[in-house]
């Protein structure tokens, strides 16, 4: 087996033009949760480690300064397209709906029951970035 056995062995990294508006928003509107931020001298975020039940996510701002930067594009620069998008499994995707709603997250595919089980939507942040939210778990 390759993978360490840890709390979460899959962990999406993405990037914001404000990274910190991003962290505030991503905890007001889906509840993530402040691991730790590690900032540029200049206050813009280095790295954000924000948790979710027992996932999380890693943010950065965006830079040009290295090699990993470059491969990088926000949904604007594509046409508003992403190539991933994270599925957060939730206890009452109602409630969710709601409180994404609610923040002023866009709504690009409505709640509705799976027919493989389940019930979700997906939504875009401030930024354009592809969230999926839904009761589906795929370890039951």
């Amino acid at each position: 087996m390759t993978a360490k056995k840890t709390t979460a062995t899959i962990i999406p990294g993405m990037r914001y033009r404000d990274a910190t508006a991003a962290v505030d928003w991503l905890c007001k509107a889906f509840g993530f949760e402040v691991d730790d931020i590690y900032k540029n001298p200049d206050g813009t975020i280095v790295h954000a480690q924000l948790t979710f039940g027992n996932g999380m996510i890693m943010i950065g701002s965006i830079k040009t300064e290295t090699d990993f930067d470059g491969l990088i594009r926000q949904p604007d620069e594509i046409g508003g397209f992403e190539t991933q998008s994270p599925y957060l499994i939730v206890q009452d995707a109602e409630a969710m709906y709601a409180r994404a709603k609610a923040a002023g997250a866009t709504i690009v595919v409505e709640l509705k029951f799976e027919d493989y089980g389940g019930q979700g939507f997906s939504c875009r942040d401030p930024e354009g970035r592809l969230w999926n939210f839904g009761t589906y778990d795929p370890w039951l």
